[in-house]
């Protein structure tokens, strides 16, 4: 392998460290949001069996952690600017807006449940407003 070549891996990423392609970043923030839900209700069972509480109690959203971490990551990738400050806000309130619908319409579901749902809707929103947004502002900026 040369000097210059990019070592291959997942998620693909261009010579800047920016994800290459809208699949990559919506195939690793879901993968990293089904392993954040795993890890909960893992944490779920283990603290219902002590008898710490129900199961089912623990806030959903908190499996949005690791798309946030890519999210972010893929942020600090570009150079600072408008385009990019402007995408990650844009993201963000699409993204939390469609996550909030998206609980109040599972409001009946326990927590763990609709706060999934909703950390699984903020993600998609986020990844399908920001990889694009940004692309589309950065060539439009320079």
């Amino acid at each position: 392998m040369s000097t210059d070549e990019q070592p291959r891996g997942f998620p693909r990423r261009d010579a800047e460290g920016r994800i290459a392609t809208l699949g990559d970043l919506l195939g690793v923030s879901l993968a990293g949001l089904v392993i954040g839900a795993l890890a909960l209700v893992l944490f779920e069972w283990a603290f219902a069996t002590m008898g710490a509480g129900g199961f089912g109690r623990t806030n959903g959203w908190l499996a949005v952690i690791l798309p946030v971490w890519l999210f972010w990551d893929d942020f600090r990738a570009w150079d600072f600017g408008a385009a990019r400050v402007f995408a990650a806000l844009a993201g963000v309130v699409l993204g939390v807006l469609a996550g909030l619908l998206a609980a109040g319409l599972a409001a009946d579901l326990p927590p763990l449940l609709s706060g999934a749902l909703a950390a699984a809707a903020f993600t998609v929103v986020y990844a399908v407003v920001w990889f694009p947004g940004v692309h589309w502002l950065a060539r439009r900026t320079g």
